[in-house]
């Protein structure tokens, strides 16, 4: 087959098992969403946010827009990275949306009656939203990588499933520990720990001290107050009468009885 100096895009085999070199066709892998019940103009409006970003950042920017079109285009392009991802064997983390556009669907004719026996037509749209995710450059990607490392971000997102397995499987051989050896950092904390107890035990036994000292205070002032009391109180007066004034009482009473 002769080939013309157009760079080819792409290459298919039919069921017949004949390839087809396409030249007219955009380099990537792509995921269609056909017959989305939108306008083609407010499918156009989100998906110029993502056009050109990692596909990070565009699942970022797409999970916080303000449009119901988002949650379609959201997943086409999970769509994209997924086949991507297992179709072509690309790694997800390396992978941006090099292209992305929404062509017109067919048109819903409905109508709507109005005054005077009139009537006018209501428009349904409708769109086909493609979105094509392609690798980035070996220099773009040292240099997000270099980025990366110097805000402490680690890379991979919703997207890359695969790089989040190896990272589950990496931490989980980090804390297995199977091992019955004894660590130095185990010892130091042992140590840690009887310190702190020693600490305990001195401020119970201030405490101690504290308290017998306050209740020996409590226990003067105490005795300090019952004397005072003591010595403000007045002598008890007898009401029964001194024995002076008895006596000439029982004196009258027995002249009476001689008498």
């Amino acid at each position: 087959m002769a080939q013309s100096g157009t760079k080819i895009a792409a290459v298919r085999e039919t069921r017949k098992g004949a390839t087809i070199y396409k030249t007219n066709e955009r380099p990537g892998t792509r995921a269609q969403v056909k017959y989305v019940r939108v306008s083609a103009y407010k499918a156009r409006e989100v998906l110029d946010l993502i056009r050109g970003k990692h596909v990070v950042d565009a699942d970022e920017i797409l999970q916080f827009v303000e449009r119901d079109i988002a949650i379609i285009v959201r997943k086409a392009l999970a769509s994209a990275v997924a086949n991507a991802t297992n179709n072509d064997g690309q790694d997800p983390e390396t992978l941006f949306v090099s292209a992305c556009y929404a062509d017109e669907g067919p048109t819903l004719k409905r109508w709507r009656p109005r005054a005077r026996g009139r009537a006018t037509r209501i428009r349904k749209r409708t769109c086909h939203i493609t979105i094509i995710v392609s690798r980035l450059g070996e220099n773009e990607l040292r240099i997000r990588a270099e980025r990366d490392a110097r805000s402490g971000r680690v890379a991979g997102g919703t997207a890359g499933r695969a790089s989040r397995r190896s990272r589950v499987a990496r931490s989980r051989q980090a804390e297995g520990h199977d091992h019955d050896h004894d660590h130095d950092h185990d010892h130091d904390e042992v140590l840690d720990t009887d310190v702190e107890i020693e600490v305990d035990e001195v401020s119970v036994d201030d405490a101690d001290e504290a308290t017998e000292t306050d209740t020996e205070t409590v226990a003067d002032e105490a005795t300090e107050a019952d004397a005072a009391v003591e010595a403000d109180e007045p002598e008890a007066v007898d009401d029964t009468g001194s024995p002076d004034d008895v006596e000439p009482a029982d004196a009258e009473t027995d002249e009476k009885d001689n008498d």
